[in-house]
């Protein structure tokens, strides 16, 4: 039964692969790639965002300078438009991953999701 799942999961990947939401991100990623200020940028604030969780993940506390520089960080670089529709269409992914999360989890929601009704 479970090989039915995974089947259906490779299916899913490559109309994944087809989705406009996917494309749009992959052209907007490759024109970031093109930009060196708009990526630099992203290497910037994805460096940050990792040191960051690391020391969240360590149980350490983050300053709040850390905080501020991430912030100015993010205000400067969604001033320049190739890393601005990167974000959106990364947005727009992350939307379309979260609705898809409902439909696969659904029967969970239902059988978890009222305690104590039948």
């Amino acid at each position: 039964m479970s090989g039915n799942l995974f089947e259906a999961a490779l299916y899913f990947e490559q109309v994944f692969r087809e989705s406009n939401e996917y494309k749009n991100l992959q052209r907007r990623y490759q024109a970031l790639n093109q930009d060196p200020q708009a990526k630099q940028l992203y290497l910037q604030i994805n460096q940050l965002h990792s040191q960051l969780h690391q020391k969240q993940m360590m149980g350490q506390e983050i300053q709040q300078q850390e905080i501020a520089a991430l912030q100015n960080m993010e205000t400067t670089a969604q001033q320049n438009q190739t890393f601005k529709h990167l974000m959106e269409a990364d947005h727009q992914v992350n939307m379309l991953m979260v609705e898809l999360n409902k439909i696969i989890t659904k029967p969970l929601e239902e059988l978890y999701g009222h305690p104590g009704e039948k």
